[in-house]
């Protein structure tokens, strides 16, 4: 079964950031490189995105929140994404692009990371 991507518009505007800030730390032509990547590993969704684990945000929310990494090192992204079956035409919607330093969505800042 192939799946329609959708990318929200947050995570749009999260990927464009990410990569003005890899373009001012690198080259832009390797930042444009790594944009390029982003969006062929998005695009791997449309097929078999039930391989990528649940996201750690999965327990603050009632939609299934599933995550794929992207990239390596201090460049590592989750893009986290929902799959939508009860549609005429299943789909995969990008909901985030995160850099994997930044804190999980629905932690609580003030509570230690139990993990």
């Amino acid at each position: 079964m192939k799946y329609r991507i959708e990318i929200s518009s947050v995570a749009e505007f999260e990927a464009d950031s990410a990569f003005l800030r890899l373009s001012q730390v690198t080259s832009p032509s390797r930042a444009s490189q790594w944009y390029a990547e982003l969006l062929q590993a998005i695009d791997s969704l449309s097929q078999m995105p039930k391989r990528c684990p649940l996201a750690p945000e999965n327990e603050y929310f009632s939609q299934e929140i599933r995550q794929l990494l992207y990239g390596r090192g201090r460049n590592s992204y989750r893009i986290l994404f929902t799959i939508l079956e009860d549609q005429e035409v299943s789909m995969v919607r990008i909901l985030h692009i995160r850099h994997t330093a930044q804190q999980i969505l629905g932690e609580d800042p003030e509570e230690p990371n139990a993990t």
